[in-house]
């Protein structure tokens, strides 16, 4: 078990996760973790019940703003807490939460400012794992390309599942970055041109039907914003 005096707080982005939020939080280890809290979305479904059944702090938006705005909740709320280091762990099961101490670790040794859970340890297990062929592509695509312009030798961009030092989020102006999907990338950029240190860890791919996943259309628009941010 990982014992720590920093104020560890893990957020979840949700939307529509009542049938996968139960997993994923009792899969986080005991004693990992101060807090979790999750931001709704704005969900047609139980979320809402089933985080205040869970003993989940929980906030909604009255109306859908986005996977990137709800991210931006996320993290106001986690500092607004006092937290030293923000997870962010999506709550419909596809990430391997009881990894979360070791996702913490190298940021908590002081070694890393922010840390990736990769699934794209090797191609089979990324396919095996659900990973739609198109999908997996694009990611090695966007990746390289990513790698290439910003000096990173990192094996993913594209996971949810992912930590920040409170330094990174006090720094860089998540705020003014998209509502969409593309706030992945665009936070992630902005923490490197500040010249703070990721790395990662391998973890499960683990694809389902009740998993979220942007569709083939908003993958394409996904991926041009992720190119437009790289230029900018």
């Amino acid at each position: 078990m990982l014992k720590t005096k920093h104020k560890v707080i893990v957020v979840m982005p949700a939307y529509n996760a009542e049938k996968t939020l139960e997993k994923t939080y009792r899969d986080i280890t005991p004693g990992v973790v101060t807090k979790v809290i999750l931001v709704d979305d704005g969900s047609h479904d139980g979320t809402i019940k089933k985080a205040k059944e869970l003993g989940i702090e929980a906030f909604t938006h009255p109306q859908n703003r986005g996977y990137g705005g709800n991210q931006k909740t996320c993290y106001t709320l986690a500092l607004s807490e006092g937290a030293d280091v923000v997870v962010m762990i999506h709550p419909d099961y596809q990430y391997d939460s009881s990894l979360t101490g070791d996702l913490l670790k190298p940021i908590l040794d002081g070694r890393i400012d922010v840390m990736l859970g990769s699934r794209i340890r090797t191609r089979k297990e990324a396919l095996s794992g659900g990973m739609p062929l198109y999908k997996y592509v694009s990611n090695r695509f966007l990746t390289i390309l990513e790698n290439i312009t910003l000096g990173q030798n990192l094996s993913e961009y594209h996971t949810g599942f992912r930590a920040f030092h409170k330094k990174v989020l006090k720094k860089i102006p998540f705020h003014k970055f998209s509502d969409d999907f593309v706030f992945d990338q665009q936070i992630l950029i902005s923490a490197i041109r500040n010249g703070f240190r990721v790395g990662e860890i391998p973890v499960p791919v683990r694809y389902f039907p009740e998993s979220s996943s942007i569709n083939f259309l908003r993958s394409i628009k996904y991926g041009i914003q992720t190119l437009i941010a790289l230029f900018r």
